[in-house]
């Protein structure tokens, strides 16, 4: 069958995933600014594809036998952060949509409270497999629809995969196709789960370097060779997600720690450079930067 009639609410992207981050990034949008210019057509096109029985039939799918491991857990992620963004939003369009997604979402968090006690060692790569961005964004689902066993969860979990970790080998970034690196990725999780003494305190095990900004592999902005190349573009999204992992951490750290300069600084000039290439023209960045964009600027820190 045609992707289509297989995702009748999430079809004509490059892949599910990023038809899903396209959603939310229409209603973050709109929900920030309902008079854009192209509020209508925005509506429009969530009234045509967030409908009832399109959002049945995506449930549905994750039903099927053999589905199990469909886009876990980097789309598992994206759909819930769509469920919490609509879960938040006081209108009454955003409001129906956020019932007829309920079933959808529900077995996401099934799939994820199923998956998880049973996935042993966390996956540390770049791109969409990794463990820790996942979690990330299933805990704030978990803590904004006031889901305590998810929440209770993730929490657990990051804590088993990644609380010991220290001396991370920052030199070893970045990957060829990376969007994003692990080591921050990991950091903007942890500092989400732990309390801010205790992740100030895990931060200087985890990144001894960061304090004396010594870190350059991390802290210098990512040099991409190729915008219309599928993988090597990747590049132009880690740029972006390191920027809104440095804010959130940077944000999470007590004022007057060193550390929240060097990465609000290292932050702005990543984001100044990712957001320079998010409309390149080529498809191949522009079905997916955005969203990327949009959600390190909501990040955004500046110091005082």
């Amino acid at each position: 069958a045609r992707p289509r009639v297989l995702h009748p609410a999430f079809y004509g992207c490059f892949d599910w995933h990023s038809s899903v981050h396209g959603h939310w990034l229409l209603v973050h949008v709109l929900r920030r600014f309902p008079d854009l210019a192209a509020a209508g057509a925005i509506r429009a096109a969530l009234d045509a594809h967030l409908t009832q029985a399109n959002l049945q039939a995506e449930a549905d799918y994750f039903r099927q036998p053999n589905r199990s491991s469909f886009e876990r857990p980097y789309g598992w992620a994206w759909l819930l952060k769509l469920a919490q963004e609509l879960a938040a939003w006081d209108d009454a369009d955003g409001r129906r949509w956020s019932r007829s997604i309920q079933p959808l979402a529900q077995v996401i968090e099934t799939r994820c409270l199923d998956f998880f006690p049973r996935q042993t060692y966390p996956i540390r790569s770049g791109v969409h497999t990794n463990t820790a961005f996942g979690l990330a964004f299933m805990f704030d689902y978990a803590q904004a629809v006031e889901h305590q066993p998810l929440g209770d969860l993730v929490r657990q979990r990051s804590l088993d995969y990644f609380a010991a970790d220290q001396n991370y080998p920052a030199n070893w970034e970045p990957g060829g196709n990376d969007f994003f690196s692990p080591c921050l990725i990991e950091a903007d999780l942890m500092r989400r789960v732990t309390s801010a003494p205790d992740f100030a305190a895990w931060l200087e095990q985890f990144l001894p370097g960061l304090r004396a900004g010594a870190l350059p592999a991390l802290l210098t902005p990512i040099a991409v060779s190729d915008h219309h190349d599928a993988q090597l573009v990747h590049l132009d999204g880690l740029n972006l997600s390191r920027a809104w992992c440095m804010w959130s951490m940077a944000g999470a750290l007590p004022p007057g720690d060193p550390r929240r300069a060097i990465l609000v600084e290292a932050a702005a000039r990543h984001a100044e450079v990712g957001l320079a290439h998010v409309a390149s023209g080529d498809y191949m960045g522009e079905h997916w930067l955005a969203t990327f964009a949009a959600y390190a600027l909501e990040c955004a820190v500046v110091e005082k």
